[in-house]
């Protein structure tokens, strides 16, 4: 069973229960209890820290949704959109554990390629790492910090 750890991002009051040697943790968005793993975690995290800090409107927010690699169907941890629909953020979430190497990057990138979204976050909850993508001009820009919302 996973115990939760402090993680590099603001704290916040999330709603754990347990259930037997399971843990569950209550997802705002899905509005429903889903199993404590790392990942999950450090993705909770991030859905309260894009709402309530960096003002992300929650309907404008999917968790895990389908993407389409090669025909290969594929899960996306966390995609934004603007208010046109447009994919805007896509973001890639490990386990504090996991590192995060280049190999994470090519993983998030390969996603990339078919969607062409212009901003990418990758964390593990305790290192976070944000780029915007120039597909015009080819460029990848690291940023010190990941955007607020702009509506």
């Amino acid at each position: 069973m996973f115990t939760p750890i402090p993680l590099n991002l603001p704290a916040y009051a999330a709603k754990i229960r347990r259930d037997g040697t399971r843990l569950f943790i209550f997802d705002e968005l899905r509005k429903k209890q889903l199993v404590l793993t790392p990942e999950e975690w450090v993705r909770q995290h991030w859905i309260q820290h894009l709402i309530h800090t960096k003002k992300y409107p929650k309907a404008l927010i999917k968790i895990e949704g389908g993407l389409k690699l090669n025909e290969m169907p594929r899960r996306s941890d966390l995609v934004i959109y603007d208010t046109l629909g447009n994919k805007i953020l896509l973001a890639e979430f490990k386990a504090p554990s996991v590192k995060i190497t280049q190999r994470v990057f090519e993983q998030i990138a390969h996603y990339n390629t078919i969607h062409r979204i212009p901003l990418l976050l990758v964390s593990n909850g305790l290192q976070h790492f944000y780029c915007r993508i120039d597909f015009e001009q080819g460029d990848i820009n690291f940023l010190d910090d990941l955007p607020d919302y702009l509506p």
